[in-house]
């Protein structure tokens, strides 16, 4: 038996895909790798984790099943025998109702995507179908399925064996027509952290996500992670995080702090890694010692401060998920309070602050990076560490803080620069590095390039 070589077939469903499999026979009998992780992922089979294998074995030709459309993805094969398949889109969206259908025999499969209806009529006795499905079935989960009638006149499937002379269920034959079906909605996007400066930037980037507060999923608490229905989202966007840089020198403040930005990041990924999801991980230049000009995704991180040593240890737990972006930041800006408005405050109320110039980097203004999280979700680069914050020139505080002023029509002598030992002289004050300038030819390299920070800083400051 000749074998043909295995590919990849793209259908007018979009993510429904027909594979032909190699068969490989002799005197014997046959052989095939009827589902080879490997090398079907390299040739654009979804990486869809099956967690579960069934079989139908069908008696006779003309045992007809389906439609069905499940809340997972299944890879669909034969064992034996040869069917016709008939595949229907009822998720939302443009392509509801597109119907595809083929002949399967042992050298053939499909991938059906969650929201997909499959169905099959078998066209030889003794029939054996196999399905890998990437979740477990529970009653719950069946309350989700989409149902359509094998007879209905919109999809118009030609069967090859009339269905009055088939074998059908009595829930089949019951089943509603397109008409009347309620497609499937798509899984969600949840985002963590919803209540501060990055959550808000999100609802206006990722308005279809769903977004928790710390009251609704608190990190730290376990409990809160453990009622969330993961099944209902295919990514998760961690913009939460302790951030009391200062606070987290201190015994009680350790102990938060580690919470949150470790351990409860470590029970996120272990869930992200347990439901397929893509976790999206925002991180911090604090992970670095400020020892070097520029950090790139490769610079290794050594951090100065308790805060700075959570993030580099949630981090590397972040990266142990198959699916995870890692976005790494500096010098956040966005809604709520923060340095460029306290500037603004004291420059109205006539007061010349003194300012830190020797930690030098780049402002992170929230729009864009939440705008660069929606271009990886988007685009789907490789999966990794990114960073992420504005472009330009890199600034001391006291040069944005000048900038700040000016931009206020306010007289930017009147900030004096300060060293940083100078600044928190006699005060309790974690460490701070030097240099936070994050290297972002990465993140470019994918089509993405934030505002020169100096812009988005004159954007910002009229309407704060």
């Amino acid at each position: 038996m000749a074998a043909k070589p295995l590919a990849i077939r793209e259908t007018p469903i979009p993510g429904l895909l027909l594979l032909d499999l190699p068969v490989h026979g002799d005197n014997r009998g046959w052989f095939k790798e009827n589902w080879q992780r490997e090398k079907m992922l390299a040739l654009g089979l979804p990486d869809f984790g099956p967690v579960q294998n069934n079989i139908s074995f069908n008696d006779k030709a003309g045992a007809t099943r389906g439609i069905h459309a499940e809340p997972w993805d299944k890879y669909v094969s034969v064992a034996t025998g040869r069917i016709f398949g008939a595949w229907v889109d009822l998720r939302e969206g443009p392509t509801f109702g597109q119907v595809f259908t083929a002949e399967l025999d042992p050298s053939t499969a499909i991938f059906v995507p969650r929201g997909v209806g499959n169905s099959y009529q078998t066209l030889a006795d003794d029939t054996a179908y196999v399905y890998l499905v990437n979740a477990h079935w529970s009653a719950e989960a069946q309350g989700e399925y989409c149902f359509l009638n094998l007879a209905d006149a919109t999809a118009a499937i030609e069967w090859p064996i009339p269905l009055e002379q088939a074998e059908r269920s009595e829930k089949d034959l019951n089943h509603p027509v397109l008409a009347d079906v309620t497609p499937m909605k798509p899984k969600r996007t949840l985002v963590l952290g919803a209540g501060g400066q990055l959550g808000h930037a999100l609802r206006a980037a990722l308005p279809e996500a769903d977004f928790a507060d710390r009251a609704r999923i608190d990190l730290s608490d376990a409990a809160s992670l453990a009622r969330v229905r993961w099944a209902d989202y295919d990514t998760v966007i961690n913009a939460a995080a302790y951030t009391k840089v200062d606070e987290a020198e201190t015994a009680s403040g350790r102990a938060e702090c580690w919470a949150a930005n470790t351990t409860g990041v470590a029970e996120l990924a272990r869930l992200a890694t347990e439901h397929g999801l893509t976790l999206v991980h925002v991180s911090s230049d604090y992970v670095f010692d400020g020892s070097q000009p520029v950090f790139d995704e490769t610079s290794a991180v050594s951090p100065l401060g308790v805060y700075g040593q959570t993030k580099a240890a949630g981090d590397a737990v972040v990266a142990t998920v198959p699916r995870h972006y890692i976005v790494r930041t500096s010098w956040v800006i966005g809604e709520g309070n923060n340095f460029v408005r306290t500037m603004a405050s004291l420059a109205s109320r006539g007061i010349d602050p003194s300012v830190v110039d020797d930690q030098v980097g780049r402002l992170s203004f929230t729009a864009d990076i939440a705008a660069g999280i929606r271009h990886l979700l988007e685009t789907r680069p490789a999966y990794g560490l990114y960073n992420l914050t504005n472009e330009g020139e890199p600034m001391s505080w006291a040069d944005i803080a000048r900038l700040v002023f000016a931009g206020v029509d306010q007289d930017p002598a009147r900030i004096t620069g300060v060293s940083t030992a100078e600044y928190f002289k006699d005060k309790q004050a974690a460490p701070r590095p030097l240099n936070s300038t994050l290297a972002l030819a990465k993140i470019e390299a994918t089509g993405f390039t934030p505002r020169d920070a100096r812009e988005a800083l004159a954007d910002y400051l009229p309407e704060n």
